[in-house]
C-alpha cells in the first residue's frame, strides 16, 4: 500500500519528465537528445527487438532515436523500463548530457 508521500512523488516526478521531455523549441530552450541508442546497444539488443517489448513499430524506436519523434511520457517510461535506466537518464536537453 503506497502512502502519500508517493503518491505526491510520482506526480511531481511525472510532471517533471514531462516537461523535459516537451521542450519549447520555438522559444530557443534547445532541442532534445536521447541515449536510447547507447543504452539498446549496451544491452545487445536490436531496434526491433526494443520495439517489441515496448509492443511499437521498429520505425518508431528509429525516428526517437534520431531526434526525429519525441515519444509519449507512456512510451518514456516503458523504453526507460526496458532498458533498466530511469527516463531522466534516457533524454536530455542539449548541452545538459552528464549533468
Amino acid at each position: 500500500m503506497s502512502n502519500i508521500f508517493d503518491t505526491y512523488f510520482v506526480f511531481f516526478y511525472n510532471r517533471s519528465v514531462k516537461k523535459v521531455l516537451h521542450l519549447f523549441r520555438d522559444e530557443g530552450v534547445g532541442h532534445m537528445q536521447n541515449r536510447i541508442k547507447h543504452y539498446r546497444e549496451n544491452k545487445g539488443i536490436s531496434q526491433g527487438k526494443l520495439a517489441d517489448l515496448c509492443n511499437v513499430s521498429r520505425q518508431t524506436i528509429n525516428a526517437i532515436e534520431n531526434n526525429k519523434y519525441d515519444p509519449s511520457l507512456k512510451l518514456a517510461f516503458e523504453l526507460a523500463k526496458t532498458l533498466g535506466v530511469k527516463v531522466d537518464k534516457l533524454f536530455f536537453n542539449v548541452g545538459e548530457m552528464d549533468k
